[in-house]
């Protein structure tokens, strides 16, 4: 479980990126990258070792004019980090 009070920053193997030959966000590492949909994206683009969990839930909420992303948000750091895509 992600705890609200986490400050997630993305692994130091992996690069986070906007590339354009694929329009989309990826994640590269040494092995290969990872093409990241919409709200992956946004989620790990926040993920900078500064921002808690609750701060990037909020930010998230007000950019896309959504409520209750807390639980969605924290699945995905979950994952993100089980995939060692988190430090």
């Amino acid at each position: 479980m992600i705890s609200p009070d986490t400050r997630p920053a993305v692994a130091t193997m992996f690069r986070l990126q906007f590339e354009p030959a694929q329009g989309n966000w990826v994640l590269l590492y040494p092995e290969g990258m990872v093409k990241l949909n919409t709200p992956a994206a946004e989620i790990l683009r926040r993920c900078d070792g500064q921002r808690t969990v609750d701060e990037i839930v909020a930010e998230l909420e007000a950019a896309f004019a959504q409520t209750a992303l807390q639980a969605d948000v924290c699945a995905f750091l979950g994952q993100a980090r089980a995939r060692g895509w988190l430090q």
